[in-house]
């Protein structure tokens, strides 16, 4: 049996040597310390925040499964998927307004 993680949000295997991060599935300064976390590639965790506040996190996305189902996230997944398991690039873009759910 294989001990590499699994990124909880995109499915593919963690590397020892790819960067990776905790996400707290209920944001810190939204009472979330101390509270659930899942292990994360970098790129991914990027994303999330990239897509949606602090705000938007705590009111809606508190899950993997909400988190997955956001309609950017589910597009970069979709991305990501195709790419190596230890692929990291630069931070995406700003949130836009449009982000807000």
């Amino acid at each position: 049996m294989s001990d590499i993680p699994v990124c909880p949000l995109c499915g593919r295997p963690i590397p020892r040597h790819a960067p990776q991060s905790d996400h707290h599935l209920i944001p810190r300064l939204r009472g979330g310390k101390g509270g659930p976390v899942v292990r994360l590639h970098q790129i991914c965790h990027n994303e999330i925040h990239a897509s949606l506040t602090e705000t938007g996190l705590a009111r809606g996305y508190t899950t993997v499964e909400a988190l997955r189902s956001h309609p950017r996230l589910a597009k970069f997944i979709a991305w990501i998927r195709k790419r190596p398991d230890d692929f990291h690039a630069g931070s995406p873009g700003p949130r836009r307004a449009s982000r807000r759910r």
